[in-house]
């Protein structure tokens, strides 16, 4: 008969005596269990010892995460939260170097506790470590595990950030700037001023005092510290008021931000890991938003200057750079022009240019195209005003529509999503990046037009096909701009085509009755191969981040199911694995039929718990957790949506339940097709002859080994 649900069996080690295996009684009081922990080792006063985990963090057990023991974990006594905070506050302010030392390394790994946090820091224990750093006289190791400890206390939000004083900034400011400092110093420091940056307004200013972007700068050159060093460029970047981040921006510029960036990292001797790619990504929507202004600015017809802009598109197209002959001999010719020139509006094209998005920043790409590529410009627009009116590319629609549209693409105005890490980096090839962007898609926008043989009527038609083969060509992270080039001239029309009427095959294809029957019948064994190659998968495992405060520190944990299905084992990894896995380094485990359900997105208790304005959509849509008995959970954010969709697919399978993700219809319907057209081959291949009648061939066996990457 099995043990009652809340009854856990679990060791519990004390240096220097016998571990004791006792069945731990979840609805006692835990300091009775304490106390009879203590009597079983004749320890007196069991008021001041408590339990922790004795793998892993080491993290202290409490009333409120009691429930997350499991059978077979092991356990440790140890002196209580409280009492070890006044320990390590006293031998942290002590006179002896060395006892210091240790008293601070053992501080650095115990701040990571909550409930050691709490007690810390109720002892006024971050005002003590704030005084050792302002008072100068720490070097190495000593500082850099004060500064450890001073990080990991605040990341908990006990202690508001706006509490730091300035004398600290200064100190911490000091670190950064200075030429020759320990590695681990500047790490810490960095992720410190980040920290003050996004928690606080008031200290964003004053570090923005003591920090400047060209010493940020200077560190990427170190593999160690970049990731630190645009972590707190792009945290500067955040929180500046609009009207300095286009100052910042043209400082960055100045200081060669993005080749820097281009040669020391992403051209760099070091694979990209994920909170680089984050950073990237951060930067990469940050520069994009500084177009956001132009993007909702209407364009004034009554303004003067704007609407010389528009005469100078004009002028480039059809007077040429040495034409002498003055715009008022040409006035009656401006209408013919501008509607040569594709502008909806003939009389007056400014007010093309009154509805955001794209507003005036349409108009700076065009003018760019104009200048920068003038030869491209003037062909485009020549080419088009000599063709037949209903074959003719409307230049200045096209542009604004296309505006837009890579507007939408490359999401600008929107904050950066948590967890994403979806950097291009051509974008980092460039310093005018968007407008050269512009110019190859508008040249990519002529060419379909032209592939088409599209009319007005087509409008629509052709810029979905654009925006088509924009998504697939960025989709394949292009690294430069002409590797981008090369990628559309390999997706033009005909290709698209293909694309599609491939995609749409399992739809458009194989309708008539007997064919719809060899579907249904072919099904079952199709799900059949889906659900084996999910649970594969599941078996291999996946690393999963930890969403925190920080993500600098980022934490990993890995969740495998056991080759037999029946357990699924989870544990914490100090950093993300390069391959697979082994069962024994995973300490947790949770058996499969204490599996009541799996839920997603909103439904998730770590989605519930968390508050909205934290909360975004990506993660939002990437969140699933295990609920199993007695009444516990296992939460989980996918890294991609890729993972998500293997993930929930066999959990459902796991459990018996139908497996309804975009992924698996996506390889139902494609591998579906495939095994038909093998079998329909199969068919066209027989010889009938006259006598006797055939056997029917076997049905062919499709060998499931898709790939996905």
């Amino acid at each position: 008969m099995p043990p009652p649900s809340d009854i856990v069996k679990v060791a519990i080690e004390w240096p220097g005596a016998n571990a004791q295996l006792i069945e731990m009684d979840q609805k006692r009081a835990l300091s009775s269990i304490i106390r009879e922990v203590c009597d079983g080792w004749s320890l007196s006063g069991s008021e001041q010892f408590a339990l922790r985990y004795a793998d892993g963090p080491q993290l202290y057990i409490t009333e409120q995460s009691r429930s997350e023991i499991k059978n077979g974990t092991i356990l440790r006594l140890a002196i209580s939260p409280a009492r070890a905070a006044r320990q390590l506050l006293e031998r942290v302010q002590s006179h002896g170097i060395d006892a210091r030392l240790e008293a601070l390394k053992e501080l650095a790994k115990l701040s990571a506790d909550p409930t050691f946090a709490a007690e810390f820091i109720n002892m006024e224990g971050i005002g003590t470590l704030a005084r050792l750093v302002e008072s100068g006289t720490h070097f190495g190791e000593m500082l850099a595990f004060t500064l450890t400890a001073f990080l990991e206390l605040m990341d908990h939000g006990i202690v508001s950030w706006d509490l730091i004083s300035l004398s600290f900034i200064k100190q911490i400011a000091g670190y950064v700037n200075q030429p020759m400092v320990d590695v681990s110093i500047l790490q810490r420091s960095l992720a410190i001023l980040e920290s003050m940056v996004l928690n606080s307004h008031s200290l964003y200013h004053r570090v923005a005092q003591e920090i400047t972007v060209g010493q940020l700068i200077g560190h990427l050159s170190n593999q160690e510290i970049q990731t630190y060093a645009i972590a707190l460029i792009n945290a500067l970047f955040l929180k500046a008021p609009e009207d300095r981040r286009q100052e910042m921006a043209s400082t960055l510029a100045q200081k060669h931000l993005r080749s820097i960036i281009l040669n020391h990292i992403i051209r760099g001797n070091r694979p990209i890991k994920a909170e680089m790619a984050h950073q990237l990504y951060v930067l990469q929507v940050l520069t994009f938003n500084l177009l956001e202004e132009r993007m909702m600015t209407k364009m004034d017809p009554n303004d003067q200057a704007q609407r010389d802009v528009i005469f100078e598109l004009r002028r480039i197209a059809f007077d040429g750079e040495n034409d002498p002959t003055g715009t008022e001999k040409r006035k009656a010719m401006y209408t013919k022009d501008y509607k040569m020139l594709g502008f909806t509006n003939h009389v007056n094209p400014a007010m093309d240019f009154t509805q955001t998005p794209p507003g005036m920043l349409a108009v700076d790409n065009m003018l760019y195209l104009a200048k920068v590529h003038q030869d491209t410009y003037i062909r485009i627009v020549l080419e088009n005003s000599s063709r037949e009116d209903k074959h003719e590319c409307p230049f200045g629609r096209c542009a604004i529509e296309l505006t837009r549209m890579l507007c939408e693409i490359l999401q600008v105005g929107e904050l950066p999503n948590e967890g994403c890490n979806d950097y291009h980096p051509m974008f980092f090839t460039h310093d005018r990046a968007w407008e050269e962007f512009f110019c190859v898609c508008i040249q990519l926008l002529n060419k379909t037009w032209k592939e088409m043989r599209a009319t007005a009527e087509d409008f629509n038609k052709v810029m979905q096909v654009v925006r088509e083969q924009i998504t697939r060509a960025l989709a394949m992270k292009p690294s430069s701009l002409d590797q981008l080039k090369n990628k559309l001239r390999g997706l033009n029309y005909s290709e698209i085509l293909r694309l599609r009427q491939s995609e749409r095959m399992s739809q458009d294809d194989f309708q008539s009755p007997p064919i719809i029957e060899l579907r249904e019948r072919i099904q079952p064994e199709i799900l059949e191969l889906i659900k084996q190659q999910r649970l594969n998968r599941l078996c291999e495992g996946s690393c999963f981040r930890k969403l925190g405060n920080r993500r600098r520190q980022e934490k990993f944990w890995f969740c495998r199911l056991s080759l037999n299905h029946k357990v699924l084992h989870y544990g914490d990894l100090d950093e993300s694995p390069q391959g697979e896995v082994p069962f024994e380094l995973l300490s947790d485990k949770i058996p499969v039929s204490d599996i009541k359900s799996v839920v997603t997105g909103k439904d998730c208790p770590h989605m519930k718990e968390k508050s909205a304005l934290k909360q975004n959509k990506e993660v939002l849509e990437l969140a699933f957790s295990v609920l199993y008995d007695p009444d516990e959970t296992l939460n989980f954010v996918a890294p991609n949506k890729y993972e998500y969709c293997i993930w929930t697919d066999g959990l459902c399978a796991l459990l018996g339940r139908e497996m309804g993700s975009d992924l698996t219809r996506s390889d139902l319907d494609t591998l579906i097709s495939m095994e038909m057209k093998l079998r329909l081959l199969d068919l066209e291949n027989i010889t009938i002859p006259e006598a006797p009648p055939p056997v029917p061939k076997e049905p062919s066996s499709y060998n499931f080994s898709y790939n996905y990457s």
